[in-house]
């Protein structure tokens, strides 16, 4: 994929986090740390974007808080013990942004809005997003990053064809993508 060759550390990487960063669980949320699983070669993937990417930010749809099945502390808990992992395996992450809206409110920051984008630009003037990626195993995650102008991954960590949405390039998971930017590094 031509993209890969142009990156450079003025790149910015968006990834999803269910399906991407972890264990998606059917038909739940994950709600407390003891639910959360990494999914293999995640730790190793951020290694490897830390090196290659100038900022690496988590969007993460989270309508659980809307539902109220969970509540924002205990998706703040979550990320916090996921961050210190992450960072105790050498890894960085350097802004979550997470929408608790329901599908169905009206005007949600949800993707693939660009609510949770524009947030992260905010926090950090220097991302481009013509010089993004967004990673995800969603369509909602892939439109978001159409949306924006950024290149897409599809993360196709459940081998499901996505119809009728371009993007840019797939992989079968994280630590796929990421040793293939060190390919072609």
């Amino acid at each position: 994929m031509k993209i890969l060759n142009e990156i450079d550390n003025s790149w910015t990487l968006f990834l999803d986090r269910d399906g991407v960063i972890n264990r998606r669980p059917m038909n739940d949320y994950v709600k407390s740390w003891s639910e959360f699983e990494f999914l293999p070669g995640v730790l190793e993937s951020l290694k490897i974007f830390n090196q290659l990417f100038c900022r690496v930010i988590i969007v993460t749809n989270q309508q659980g808080i809307g539902k109220k099945v969970m509540n924002e502390e205990e998706l703040i808990a979550v990320h916090e013990k996921m961050l210190k992992t992450i960072e105790e395996n050498g890894g960085r992450v350097d802004q979550i942004v997470h929408c608790p809206d329901l599908v169905s409110k009206p005007n949600n920051c949800r993707k693939p809005g660009l609510v949770m984008a524009q947030k992260a630009k905010r926090a950090f003037p220097e991302i481009n997003f013509t010089k993004s990626i967004m990673a995800g195993d969603t369509k909602t995650d892939l439109q978001f990053g159409k949306n924006a102008g950024m290149r897409t991954v599809y993360i196709n960590s459940n081998n499901e064809s996505i119809n009728n949405l371009q993007f840019d390039t797939e992989f079968p998971d994280l630590i796929s993508f990421a040793k293939s930017l060190l390919v072609n590094d």
